[in-house]
């Protein structure tokens, strides 16, 4: 998930999901490919040094035209160098001459940004070709830059027989010695429409040549893509607060008993397709009001009050469970980290082979050479069961050990939730239900998939190879048997997990007194409180070793200049040091942060370089330089840095991607240092994730949009339910106060709706205006 905010009203998130490939061409001498996919914001040229299979384009006009999202198979098609085109043009083009004498149409190059690196050296020595009537112009060579600077005027004297169809194109190129110039984009302008506004002066995306057809369209194979672009206006908090202050009440009212409400409506009429998004959202809105414990406890009692078969209990994806499953993933990534991350990273670093299916083992040659025998299938299962039961004890120890440092607010919301189950399912007969109801979330939708899948959790870099797979497969099942705490039906649908069953059946012991322990958490509301705010603010932290350089005044010097040194990002800071628990640390203000941009890759020879710009109390600026390992942690460390510094308020709005060597910028060649900049910051381009800082505006602007959605089905369902109530007219007073209270509800959305209605006519008269001057 990416952000793309290009104000603070406006929140842009693009939905990506790859789903899988197919026929896709060989590329390798082994017969096959070894696929990956890049992802490309905003017009980014594609190049890479891997051999490239293709590409899909989507436009943001088609994202936008199906708000429900696209998924479906999109062909590959070939990537000409002439189609791969990225950044902007700074031109000022117009009309000039009345009456009888010739007029001329006048074009003026300024500069360009963020052109697309065609050279080796990573950059491009670009020029401009202008074209008009069979004339062309072409500017000076700028050499080895992606930001140049051109400040020249082209000439062309207007054809007035072509006032219809005349067309003025600028073309941008990158200029070789040897073989032949590359394209870099170009932008085409209607001289009617010129000679109407007279004057024409911004910045133009350069487009691809489309005046050529892929012949491979079809046969380079096709990806499934599920994408999904949602747009939303947020407006300032106060508009928000009359649906915030009424979901809090109905959290509350519904603890003391009242009938019907929001919530149980919300639950209700939210349908399945929409239930993971809106959960999310409730979760994270009541995380921001404190009442999430609250929030939680109704929606448990909601499901219990629908559940009469306990084995079936938070099973399905109720509101309740996406709930549930939301508020760990927020709260409790950093426990599950510290929690797995020592088994994960074991099992990754010894890449041991592991099968107890004996229809899958592959068999296999052991022993010193010249001694060599072929393992027997039961000794290769005996070896994995060995091995999967020393993992799953490393594991059940770091469980049972984690009570002492589990957040506080999960432990309340287990314990509220064990009681719950306690009292509609109570002991003797439902002995077991209780620990089950807390380990259908803990192990089964926490602990579990991010077993399986330990990058989707960010406990890895990167996906795990096909051997690695199998072994947290396995594991993460024995893990599920042990939730399930019933080891006979795991072993009648997987007889070969037998050779577990003492170490399951001992897992199964430990994990209930785990359980005890956590539920048993009794601590003061200043350590609940204090935790929830620990929550909100300190989401955003990140650390890691990376390479870095710091530069005041000093110029770059020949030689690489990064050192290695423990970065750790907390809520006021970023400080680095040379060992994560050095005493001796150095430290930037997160307020004092103007810029976290990407480096060219020519400046330091990486293409993983991001920059810091601070400012210091002297006015001065600062340029910290940190070297990441790979693009996937560079855009994290981005996106982490952005977040954190998303409301400072002395921001840059242009930068120098490149560094000041020998008296001038390397990316525009300009030479005072002072330069303020030659691109644009991308301040609000984010990666989405779980472990965000709340945005309680944006929560509320969401909820609000599935309120008006299901607004009807709502009213349906108040009065099914009051007529499956059996309402009597001496309640005809307490029922009337519910009805007003949805009227009250449909008249704030009313309000809400009017505030965007006329924030929309004010963006449409301001465009009407700047079209009109």
């Amino acid at each position: 998930m990416y952000s793309l905010n290009d104000s603070m009203a406006k929140r842009s998130t693009l939905f990506i999901r790859i789903v899988e490939g197919k026929n896709l061409p060989i590329k390798d001498i082994s017969g096959s490919s070894d696929p990956y996919c890049i992802v490309k914001i905003d017009n980014e040229a594609i190049i890479r040094q891997d051999d490239v299979i293709g590409k899909v384009s989507i436009t943001k006009e088609v994202l936008t035209a199906k708000p429900q999202g696209v998924d479906g198979w999109m062909n590959l098609t070939e990537i000409d160098p002439d189609e791969e085109v990225q950044g902007e043009i700074h031109l000022q083009i117009s009309v000039q001459g009345d009456g009888d004498i010739p007029r001329k149409l006048c074009c003026q190059v300024l500069e360009a940004r963020d052109l697309a690196k065609k050279d080796r050296n990573g950059a491009s020595d670009p020029f401009v070709r202008v074209r008009y009537n069979g004339k062309t112009y072409e500017s000076t060579v700028v050499k080895k830059s992606c930001y140049p600077r051109w400040n020249e005027s082209f000439e062309f004297e207007l054809d007035e027989t072509l006032a219809d169809t005349g067309l003025l194109s600028v073309e941008v190129w990158d200029w070789d010695l040897v073989s032949r110039n590359d394209f870099l984009g170009k932008v085409l302008f209607n001289i009617n429409k010129l000679q109407s506004a007279k004057q024409e002066e911004g910045w133009f995306h350069l487009g691809p040549d489309k005046s050529k057809h892929s012949e491979y369209e079809g046969t380079l194979g096709s990806l499934r893509l599920q994408l999904r672009l949602r747009d939303e206006v947020v407006l300032p908090s106060s508009h928000y607060k009359p649906v915030t202050e009424l979901l809090s009440q109905s959290v509350c009212s519904q603890l003391k008993g009242n009938w019907p409400d929001f919530i149980m409506l919300i639950d209700e009429t939210t349908t399945a397709e929409n239930r993971q998004e809106v959960a999310n959202n409730l979760v994270k809105l009541f995380l921001g009001q404190g009442l999430v414990k609250e929030f939680l406890d109704v929606i448990f009692k909601l499901e219990l009050g629908k559940t009469n078969e306990p084995n079936t209990l938070f099973r399905n994806n109720s509101l309740a469970s996406k709930s549930m499953e939301s508020f760990l993933k927020v709260a409790g990534m950093q426990y599950l980290h510290r929690l797995l991350g020592p088994i994960i990273n074991r099992i990754f670093e010894e890449k041991k082979y592991v099968e107890l299916d004996p229809s899958k083992v592959e068999l296999k040659e052991a022993g010193c050479a010249g001694l060599h025998r072929q393992q027997t299938e039961s000794d290769i299962i005996q070896q994995s069961s060995i091995l999967l039961q020393s993992y799953l004890s490393e594991l059940l120890t770091s469980v049972l050990q984690s009570a002492s440092y589990c957040p506080l607010l999960i432990c309340q919301v287990f314990h509220q939730l064990y009681l719950r189950v306690q009292e509609r399912f109570p002991e003797p007969e439902y002995r077991k239900v209780k620990f089950i109801a807390v380990t259908s979330f803990l192990c089964l939708r926490f602990i579990s998939p991010a077993i399986m899948s330990p990058k989707l959790f960010h406990l890895r870099e990167k996906h795990a190879d096909a051997r690695t797979s199998r072994t947290l497969l396995l594991l993460a099942k024995a893990v599920q048997t042990i939730g399930n705490m019933d080891t006979l039906t795991c072993c009648s649908k997987e007889p070969w997990m037998v050779c577990l069953q003492p170490a399951i059946q001992q897992g199964i012991t430990q994990l209930k007194d785990f359980i005890t322990k956590l539920v048993n958490c009794h601590e003061s509301e200043d350590l609940e409180l204090q935790t929830r705010m620990s929550l909100q603010c300190g989401t955003m932290e990140k650390e890691g070793f990376l390479f870095l350089h710091r530069t005041k005044d000093k110029c770059m010097p020949m030689t690489s200049p990064f050192k290695k040194y423990y970065v750790t990002l907390r809520k006021d800071t970023l400080s680095y040091s040379r060992t994560p628990h050095s005493k001796k640390s150095s430290f930037i203000s997160l307020p004092k942060i103007q810029a976290v941009e990407k480096v060219e890759e020519k400046c330091f020879g990486s293409a993983n370089v991001m920059q810091v710009i601070s400012s210091e109390d002297s006015g001065q600026q600062e340029t910290l330089y940190l070297n990441c390992k790979s693009v996937n942690e560079l855009n994290h460390w981005l996106s982490a840095l952005r977040k954190a510094c998303s409301h400072n308020t002395n921001t840059m709005s242009c930068y120098h991607p490149g560094i000041y060597k020998t008296d001038r910028w390397s990316c525009c060649h300009q030479k005072e240092k002072s330069d303020p900049g030659c691109d644009k910051t991308r301040h609000g381009l984010t990666l989405q994730e779980w472990f965000d800082p709340l945005d309680p505006d944006l929560e509320a602007q969401l909820i609000y949009q599935h309120l008006r959605s299901v607004q009807h089905a709502m009213r349906d369902k108040y009065y099914e339910l009051r007529e499956q109530q059996g309402v009597q007219e001496a309640d005809s007073g307490r029922d009337q106060k519910k009805v007003d209270g949805l009227s009250k509800l449909f008249s704030i959305l009313q309000d809400l709706h009017d505030a965007h209605a006329a924030v929309e006519e004010e963006e449409r008269s301001k465009n009407k205006k700047v079209f009109l001057e």
